[in-house]
């Protein structure tokens, strides 16, 4: 494994080559004067050394908002991910919840089926009763009404025909 100390970019979330404008910069800097040993070659080394420094600030600057710009990034992409893993925990109790009520609805529509079809069948079997004793009432209606006529029958002439059917025994065959 690698060891932090080897790479402090890693502690601060980049990565050496994330950081390809310090590469750039420093190869940028002209080719490397060689020649005697003299006062003017050290004097030019030292200019260049501070040129280094000098751009060094503003690339350090870039850097350190890159630093912040990318952790910014992650905590917002960590935040999505959480408002979207907390969604999706809603939407399943969600439909845990209407899973729940879709069958409490159709247990009290199959028992308001089976009342229904009792009522129906119930029903019809008291319409036919109620025919039926209907057809019972006026049956004996006319049975009353008939005896209520009879003692009035025999004062009639018409009614001192006796009927043959009535005085003749029954054939047995």
């Amino acid at each position: 494994m690698l060891d932090n100390d080897l790479f402090p970019a890693f502690e601060s979330g980049f990565t050496p080559w994330d950081c390809s404008e310090l590469y750039s910069t420093t190869q940028s800097l002209g080719p490397a004067i060689s020649g005697s040993v003299s006062d003017e070659p050290i004097q030019n080394q030292t200019n260049l050394n501070s040129s280094l420094d000098e751009p060094n600030q503003p690339v350090s600057i870039i850097d350190e908002r890159k630093r912040k710009r990318m952790i910014s990034n992650r905590e917002s992409a960590k935040r999505s991910r959480m408002r979207k893993q907390k969604h999706l925990e809603n939407l399943r109790n969600q439909v845990n919840r209407l899973r729940i009520e879709n069958r409490e609805l159709t247990n009290r529509l199959r028992f308001v089926l089976y009342h229904c079809h009792r009522v129906r069948t119930d029903n019809d079997r008291l319409q036919s009763e109620y025919s039926m004793l209907r057809q019972k009432l006026w049956d004996i209606r006319q049975i009353l009404l008939v005896r209520q006529l009879q003692p009035f029958s025999s004062a009639w002439p018409c009614n001192n025909v006796t009927v043959i059917s009535e005085q003749t025994p029954p054939l047995i065959t």
